[in-house]
């Protein structure tokens, strides 16, 4: 199969979220593509099947295969729009989390994702313990929103991982604060899927941009994702519904061997 890695969120090579995408006929084995993920040791790697009028998406880290996944979205459609049908603007995908939406205009590439609103939650009893800073509020969608004093904690937080992964019942952890040039700051922490810290995380922007969009009193957002790599998100409030956007960079291109 041709094999693309593209760096997500960012127009710098080694910025932003790398992401494999797989250009399969049809479906593998689940074992064939976890261990494809497993060896190419990514945040995640997309596999992509051709339908008539759309694509089947499925993503899968490194450990598990997951129901959402932006940066390997985005890289997806970056991949199908720039070197199999260059005059693509629109691909729909169907996945575990119903169709999504990619679309492209000027190099800016926007997502449409089912919104994922949090709820206020009980601080869990580790979680302070091991992030090592003090908590201001937390909240529970999918993941466990984890709002900080400001971006200064946020930038220069080391959790603990073990501890971290001793917290159950959340599949990752959205650590957010007020940006200072920005809207809002995050990073995100999910050591039981093999991702002690993602690069630059789309799908966890389904929980901020509605938790920020409330706070703020705004529709539209611009957030920055603190990783060592770092990214740039564009964000938009539509309700029900979220978009997600950003540009990619083609890092490489090669063939995985039968």
């Amino acid at each position: 199969m041709v094999y693309y890695v593209v760096d997500v969120f960012t127009e710098e090579r080694f910025h932003g979220n790398p992401a494999g995408v797989c250009l399969i006929n049809e479906w593998l084995p689940k074992e064939m593509m976890q261990s494809i993920a497993f060896e190419n040791n990514l945040p995640e790697t997309a596999f992509l099947v051709k339908r008539e009028g759309y694509y089947d998406l499925r993503w899968f880290t490194p450990e598990v295969e997951i129901d959402l996944c932006g940066h390997a979205t985005l890289g997806s459609a970056y991949v199908l729009m720039n070197y199999v049908d260059t005059d693509m603007d629109r691909v729909d995908f169907h996945t575990m989390s119903g169709v999504l939406t990619v679309t492209r205009k000027e190099g800016l590439y926007t997502m449409n994702f089912p919104s994922r609103p949090s709820k206020p939650c009980n601080k869990p009893e580790l979680l302070e313990e091991a992030l090592g800073v003090s908590v201001v509020e937390t909240h529970i969608a999918r993941d466990l929103l984890v709002l900080l004093e400001n971006e200064k904690t946020l930038r220069e937080l080391r959790p603990d991982f073990m501890k971290l992964n001793e917290i159950t019942n959340v599949f990752g952890f959205i650590i957010t604060a007020k940006g200072e040039n920005c809207d809002f700051v995050s990073r995100f922490f999910a050591p039981g899927a093999g991702i002690p810290e993602d690069p630059v995380t789309g799908s966890s922007h389904t929980t901020l941009i509605p938790f920020w969009s409330k706070r703020l009193n705004k529709i539209e957002l611009l957030a920055r994702q603190l990783s060592q790599r770092g990214g740039t998100i564009q964000c938009k409030d539509l309700g029900e519904r979220v978009e997600i956007g950003g540009r990619a960079v083609t890092h490489m291109i090669g063939e995985i061997l039968p």
